[in-house]
């Protein structure tokens, strides 16, 4: 894994050429530095897909785009041809490539992406939140599958930076919402948030919920842990007909109460990354300053200090959010 090199030839066409500001580093990531993801990943690789910058230059045919536009990159560059892309599903194309695995990413001085990816940051959000607006944008997407709505009342399973997200994305949507998190860093971390978090090893979560929905039960259900003793809560909790999006990857099948979906009618619904509105809400809540952000980057660290931040991270201490530096 490289970092800190510049691409030295200007954009093609349909391309741009952005001096990335700030990069945040997101558990995809780690599993690189892992090397958990080298069937994808060809070294060296320049990684990262959270980021902020300024366009630099444009290539032939661009239009509505110029230097010193201040942008985001939603990281997704798709076929445009399989069936998911002709019926509308680009984001979940059958040959997606996703910027930053499997193409060069933003953790370098400048970097050059498809002009479509582009996403343009509205006045007042700083560069810092704006590298914030990716996984933002991932928490959007999971609430608006999740059809949650004002006055409804959610459970988010795992209280990491995307739980986290989601949750407060839910709570901006006007729902109540619980977070079920077992590290004492983030449980603290969500409740100073004003989410209402509780570690489910000291919590029947299934007596919380039911207390909270007058014996109901949840209207969504979150799965963000990727663990298969969330897989198994997981269905104990939906009222009647209540919905529960898979947000985590799970690497390994997980034991799951079907008779619980026959009972209740329930609807399991799969969210993988996002789409352009998603990443446009996200923007919307960041101008606003609707979320928390400055509360969740742990710190700010140079493209010099990667290795360091990776370390840290791997430590599963009171980290949140680290963002990498990549340019002044």
């Amino acid at each position: 894994m490289t970092v800190g090199s510049c691409s030295p030839l200007a954009p093609g066409p349909g391309q741009v050429q952005i001096r990335v500001s700030h990069c945040g580093i997101c558990g995809t990531d780690l599993h690189i530095f892992h090397g958990k993801m080298d069937h994808r990943v060809k070294m060296p690789a320049v990684i990262g897909h959270e980021m902020s910058g300024a366009i630099v230059a444009v290539g032939d045919g661009v239009i509505g785009w110029k230097p010193g536009d201040r942008v985001t990159v939603r990281p997704l560059d798709p076929c445009g041809q399989c069936p998911a892309c002709k019926n509308g599903h680009s984001h979940v194309c059958m040959n997606l490539k996703f910027i930053g695995i499997d193409t060069p990413g933003a953790m370098q001085g400048l970097w050059t992406v498809p002009a479509h990816t582009l996403h343009r940051l509205p006045e007042g959000v700083s560069y810092e939140h704006a590298a914030m607006i990716e996984p933002v944008a991932v928490a959007c997407h999971d609430v608006r599958l999740g059809e949650l709505k004002a006055g409804e009342f959610a459970v988010v399973l795992g209280g990491g930076p995307i739980g986290i997200l989601i949750g407060l994305v839910a709570k901006a949507t006007g729902a109540r919402v619980v977070v079920s998190e077992i590290n004492p860093f983030r449980i603290e971390l969500a409740q100073s948030l004003g989410l209402e978090a509780v570690d489910p090893r000291s919590t029947d979560m299934v007596a919380l919920v039911n207390e909270k929905t007058g014996g109901a039960g949840a209207d969504v259900v979150f799965e963000v842990t990727g663990s298969a003793p969330a897989v198994e809560l997981m269905t104990k909790l939906p009222r009647v007909r209540g919905r529960m999006v898979m947000v985590a990857i799970h690497g390994q099948p997980a034991p799951i109460d079907l008779f619980k979906f026959f009972w209740r009618e329930l609807r399991l619904i799969g969210a993988r990354v996002y789409e352009p509105q998603d990443f446009e809400r996200a923007l919307e809540l960041a101008a606003a300053k609707a979320l928390p952000l400055d509360r969740l980057i742990t710190k700010v660290v140079p493209l010099e200090g990667l290795t360091g931040a990776f370390r840290e991270m791997e430590s599963g201490g009171e980290v949140m959010k680290i963002l990498v530096r990549c340019s002044e």
